[in-house]
């Protein structure tokens, strides 16, 4: 599961990994204080996800994602004027 975290393309989508980890971090307090996580908690196989494992999955079905508009940063892709 953590794997995904390797690629490239997932990296790139957030915008770097920083902005990546940023993302996981934030989301991350939301499901510990409470927040509803947006995917299963428990796999076909019956085994309860992680909340670490709960944002991954969130990110990886683009469940989740950075609020650029919001944020003031520069979508990936997009340079700043």
């Amino acid at each position: 599961m953590i794997d995904i975290l390797l690629s490239d393309d997932i990296v790139e989508a957030m915008g770097g990994r920083f902005k990546l980890t940023a993302l996981i971090q934030r989301r991350l307090e939301e499901i510990i204080g409470g927040a509803r996580p947006l995917v299963d908690r428990l796999t076909a196989d019956g085994r309860a996800l992680s909340n670490i494992e709960i944002v991954i999955e969130e990110i990886k079905q683009q469940k989740i994602t950075v609020d650029w508009d919001a944020s003031g940063l520069p979508a990936p892709g997009k340079t700043r004027r």
